[in-house]
């Protein structure tokens, strides 16, 4: 019996990956555990320290891999960040990144009340398509996916989009979600 897939849903901060990943975990057809990467690695200590500059957490990847592996493979999951190229090429099934206009990009992190500085690197990172190229470095090309998310419109048809994949795959792979469950 195939193991339901791994999705990675990522992108620059501020682009959607969470609303996607919430959303597509309660429309899915098949039962899909969102996991939001940024809150395990605080929730289970998966880092090395709190950094004030960035406000960020510094993730200790191996830790942080540690703790993943059994899910990825046993399937079944979402994965949700703003990097997706330290997780192994074998666990996605699907990689969609999330794209933004750079302008309204700024106007969502200014709300979350995000530094200067990293508001203008975030903004840098999705004008050069530095989360892009890193997926598309990291796995195979008829996995990764982009799609815009700029609105409302978007995310309802980026969800969609995705489900009609999951439809998809479950057909090449026979899966029955009954039986691995």
């Amino acid at each position: 019996m195939p193991k339901a897939p791994v999705i990675v849903i990522t992108g620059t901060p501020g682009t959607g990956k969470s609303t996607h990943a919430a959303l597509l975990a309660e429309e899915s057809p098949i039962p899909l555990q969102h996991i939001n990467v940024g809150d395990w690695v605080k929730e289970r200590q998966l880092h090395e320290g709190y950094d004030p500059d960035w406000q960020s957490y510094t993730v200790d990847e191996d830790k942080l891999l540690d703790e993943l592996e059994p899910l990825a493979s046993a399937g079944g999951i979402i994965l949700d960040w703003h990097t997706c190229d330290l997780f192994p090429e074998r666990w996605p099934d699907l990689v969609v990144v999330l794209r933004c206009n750079h302008t309204q990009l700024w106007d969502r992190l200014e709300k979350r009340a995000y530094p200067l500085k990293k508001i203008q690197e975030n903004n840098e990172a999705e004008i050069m398509q530095v989360v892009l190229d890193e997926a598309r470095a990291s796995y195979p090309e008829e996995i990764v996916v982009e799609l815009q998310s700029e609105g409302m419109d978007d995310l309802q048809a980026n969800v969609k989009r995705i489900i009609d994949w999951i439809e998809t795959w479950r057909k090449e792979h026979s899966f029955d979600d009954k039986s691995a469950s």
